[in-house]
């Protein structure tokens, strides 16, 4: 059995990045576990080192004594027993060639990143593999829902930590559980990582109709029809029923469509309200993922002959090509069949 990690790399100093780092150090404290932030701007590696905050994601959240940061990626990595990917979507394949050298052997490698890689659709655990050769037993996700500021006030939330080995998956949750946070494990890796990435998507939808003053009939029909089409994707690529019931599809799934802290949702309320998509990429401070994944999730679908009519109509309403009054009746208005097909 393995012991606790001695030194946990966490890349990324954003809001999901930081909150995680957070919940290792509270979990670790007492078994001696060193958490080091990986953090692109220098003063904000300062504010964590002498003021123990990241005001700019987590306002006057105190992060524990235990963790750092520096702007010295190969400085974080050297000696870390878990290195936790907390960088945007579309930036990972080229932060992992940046990473590489200083990767420490035999490490197991944490996302917390929920999007697909535009132009080749691959989860971000597919890229780690393959930039990193890393072996697929030594990759983990998790994802839930976790929304970072009510875990950095310490708000009882569950999440999922998913590895198709569950002894490794075991270990990584055992390296998260301070008393705020409870992590249950999965070896349905391709699953947990499709609820986390379509929900995003869904979010916007939900988001849209938010911003266009419709009612929860509306959006409880949104929410329910993404899950169908969540559930036909994860189940068309292989992953498994039962995880879509779970916290990481239906859990994350409501999480993120219901928050106003959902950086997706928010974005999609932007559209609904009438502004343009360039408007809403300037108002938002950080990465709305159904932003950026939304196309790639479509195209995924497509190739494997998956319906997803929402995802469809949020990607055109990104693309221009329609409009968000017409996107309700684009979705009412489609063939009668039975609310149980999969297909």
């Amino acid at each position: 059995m393995r012991t606790a990690p001695r030194k946990i790399a966490v890349m990324g100093a954003g809001s999901w990045g930081t909150t995680f780092a957070k919940v290792l150090a509270d979990s670790g404290a007492d078994r001696g576990t060193r958490v080091q932030l990986w953090a692109r701007r220098p003063e904000a590696a300062a504010e964590i080192n002498e003021r123990h905050t990241n005001a700019r994601y987590l306002g006057g959240t105190v992060l524990p004594g235990n963790i750092s940061a520096s702007t010295d990626f190969a400085a974080v990595l050297a000696g870390s027993e878990v290195v936790v990917l907390a960088v945007p979507a579309q930036t990972v394949r080229g932060q992992l060639r940046s990473f590489k050298a200083a990767m420490p052997a035999g490490a197991v490698v944490v996302s917390l990143m929920k999007g697909l890689e535009r132009g080749t659709d691959a989860r971000m655990s597919e890229i780690i593999r393959e930039e990193l050769d890393w072996p697929q037993e030594a990759i983990a996700v998790v994802s839930g829902p976790n929304l970072a500021l009510e875990i950095a006030r310490e708000e009882p939330t569950a999440s999922v930590v998913a590895c198709t080995d569950q002894e490794t998956a075991t270990w990584i949750a055992e390296a998260c559980t301070p008393e705020y946070f409870r992590p249950y494990t999965n070896t349905d890796l391709v699953g947990v990582e499709i609820g986390g990435i379509v929900k995003n998507v869904i979010a916007l939808a939900v988001g849209i109709c938010d911003g266009r003053g419709m009612g929860d009939n509306t959006k409880a029909s949104v929410i329910t029809r993404g899950l169908a089409e969540t559930t036909r994707l994860a189940v068309a690529l292989g992953g498994r029923l039962e995880t879509m019931a779970g916290l990481a599809g239906l859990g994350d799934l409501v999480a993120t469509c219901s928050s106003s802290l959902s950086r997706n949702n928010t974005a999609g309320r932007l559209l609904g309200q009438g502004l343009s998509l360039a408007e809403v990429n300037e108002r938002m401070t950080q990465t709305a993922e159904g932003i950026k994944s939304g196309q790639a999730v479509l195209d995924l679908a497509r190739g494997l002959g998956v319906e997803m009519p929402i995802t469809e109509a949020v990607v055109m309403v990104l693309e221009g090509t329609l409009s968000v009054d017409a996107m309700a009746a684009r979705l009412l208005g489609r063939q009668l069949k039975s609310e149980g097909e999969l297909a």
